[in-house]
């Protein structure tokens, strides 16, 4: 149908009509050669005293014009040898040469453009609107597009150039083409109507195309990436509202995820007033019970959402068993989590970490992992080739993490948790496979850039990976989504949707959520409260939201199966963006 599309869009245009109109005058200049032909044929087989029917000349004019030459009609006479081989050259000339050019500039290549302009078109439909625009297809915007893809919100990706848009869309994009620096470009892709922008290129690539988007609209979120500290104010005086630096993020996310030495809760997310929390059970009584023994919700309004084991969540089963190096995940207000920690982590109660934290690299992600450690009090220590990239920080090695006087330099024998931040995941995957042979019992916490290195890295020893995508996927979508997406590890998420029409004024031991889509109830929320007291009586209201865990999969199964089905889901995500679009102004410069 698309080649149909473009056949019929090639041949309606103003020039496409021209090019038809000069098809058929030299059709009819070819008909009037093939009748002009058949009467001398008629003319010089009478000088030869034979005769043929008018089907019989057409039949020979058109075998001879074409080349065939069957023999089964010829000529007798010099006068008609001659003939034939004028007629033979005509027809060269004509058929195999003059139409099939005039056919391929005149039709088969306005048709080729009219289908790469459907396929790259340069301009959306006036009536696209909550849609993300992005401005390239790196693995953040790639990770992105797959997600909005899953969730039924509309994007286009802007590129340039016609034939990267040509082979883009062919590989099943949505593309428009159109300089990014021309803010004629951002009206064509409908900025005003859009509920984001995400630009992820150079900082000073970034900020022009922020400052050209904000000269089309106010309106939307506008996104972009900040690769230097000092870049961030630029961005945000461009007018960009959200500024990613996520190797602060991952360095961030990496401490957070750090074996805590006590069994005090780390705060991680929050959604209304409930937060999301990471605790130990090393060293207190939890370890040898199961989750059925604790009881905790009854004895602190504390759910269990699940059981970090060397970088695997487990679901929070009332059977599960926790184990001395048991992470939990807990749910809870803030007033019932300082009940758990008044209970298992008095005060005085912590313990000395074994050894520092060895960073491998020492690039934006691996400062930033050091410098959050930090904060918390947590010794590091980076391994870095560069002198450079860490001439300003104390505790350092400089060197190549692969050899091995190098890491015991830097304490890899006493090591409490190794983390791999190189930008190669070449590299990564090698230091995971080498400092797990070195160290068994050591905890390993590894970062990919792409998504389906995240796998290798896993059956290369690491506990725990991260991904640069996902990472910043989870970022951008989280704004567009009011915080209603929480990444706990690579592929795995809390996030909250508006109860689906389906599920309303029913129990939840009526619906076998688990079973249809892989994900566990946490929490409904009701007018800004989460319950976490839930259980198969547990009735869901309309007009309450629902807080699920699950890995990507099982959220776009929960998607398809409650949400896509019922048509409702757009119209929840245009809500929020305008709600959103009425506070921009307010929260433009923010950071976040």
């Amino acid at each position: 149908m698309k080649f149909v599309a473009a056949l019929v869009a090639a041949l309606t245009h103003p020039l496409g009509e021209r090019s038809l109109r000069a098809v058929i005058r030299l059709v009819l200049v070819v008909v009037g050669v093939v009748l002009v032909f058949s009467a001398g044929f008629h003319a010089i087989m009478a000088l030869e005293g034979r005769e043929f029917s008018w089907a019989a000349s057409i039949y020979w004019t058109l075998v001879t014009m074409s080349t065939l030459g069957f023999g089964d009609i010829v000529f007798e006479s010099d006068l008609g040898r001659i003939y034939s081989v004028v007629v033979l050259l005509t027809g060269a000339v004509l058929l195999l040469v003059l139409l099939p050019f005039t056919f391929i500039q005149l039709v088969y290549l306005p048709w080729r453009n009219a289908l790469r302009e459907a396929q790259a078109p340069r301009r959306l439909p006036a009536d696209t609107r909550g849609h993300i625009i992005v401005t390239g297809h790196d693995p953040v915007e790639e990770a992105l597009m797959h997600r909005a893809a899953n969730s039924g919100v509309p994007y286009v990706l802007l590129v340039e150039d016609v034939d990267e848009g040509v082979a883009l869309s062919e590989l099943g994009y949505r593309v428009m083409v159109g300089p990014l620096d021309e803010p004629d470009t951002y009206r064509a892709a409908r900025a005003d109507q859009a509920a984001m922008v995400l630009t992820m290129r150079s900082d000073e690539r970034n900020s022009n195309i922020v400052f050209t988007v904000r000269e089309v609209t106010d309106r939307g979120i506008v996104v972009a990436s900040a690769r230097s500290p000092d870049a961030v104010d630029v961005l945000h005086l461009a007018g960009a509202d959200h500024v990613l630096q996520l190797g602060r993020s991952l360095g961030r996310a990496f401490a957070r995820r750090i074996l805590t030495p006590d069994a005090t809760c780390h705060e991680i997310s929050r959604f209304d007033d409930l937060v999301i929390a990471e605790t130990s059970a090393a060293g207190t009584d939890l370890v040898g019970r199961s989750l059925a023994e604790l009881d905790l919700r009854t004895r602190f309004d504390v759910s269990v959402v699940g059981l970090w084991e060397r970088g695997s969540l487990l679901p929070a089963t009332p059977e599960l068993r926790i184990e001395e190096s048991s992470i939990l995940l807990l749910a809870g207000s803030e007033e019932a989590l300082d009940r758990y920690d008044d209970f298992y982590a008095p005060e005085g109660g912590a313990e000395e970490r074994q050894g520092p934290v060895v960073i491998l690299g020492g690039g934006r992600v691996g400062r930033a992992t050091a410098a959050a450690l930090h904060e918390e009090g947590v010794p590091s220590r980076i391994v870095e080739r560069v002198e450079e990239r860490v001439r300003h920080l104390d505790d350092v090695v400089i060197g190549d993490a692969a050899d091995l006087a190098v890491l015991r330099r830097a304490g890899i024998d006493e090591a409490s948790a190794v983390i791999v931040t190189t930008h190669d995941d070449d590299i990564n995957v090698f230091l995971t496979l080498y400092c797990r042979r070195l160290r068994d019992d050591v905890e390993i916490l590894g970062r990919t850039r792409l998504e389906r290195n995240i796998s290798t890295m896993h059956r290369a020893g690491a506990d725990f990976v991260l991904s640069y995508a996902s990472t910043g996927a989870t970022e951008a979508w989280n704004l567009l989504r009011e915080d209603s997406t929480l990444l706990l590890a690579e592929g795995l998420v809390i996030f909250r949707v508006p109860m689906p029409a389906e599920l309303c004024g029913t129990r939840l031991a009526d619906v076998d959520i688990p079973a249809d889509t892989g994900c566990s109830v946490v929490a409904v929320v009701s007018e800004g409260h989460a319950d976490t007291r839930i259980d198969g009586d547990t009735v869901l209201r309309p007009g309450s939201d629902l807080l699920l865990i699950g890995d990507d999969r099982a959220e776009e199964r929960f998607l398809a199966r409650y949400v896509a089905q019922e048509g409702t889901r757009w119209f929840h995500r245009l809500g929020r963006w305008w709600r959103r679009r009425r506070h921009s102004g307010r929260r433009r410069g923010s950071g976040r």
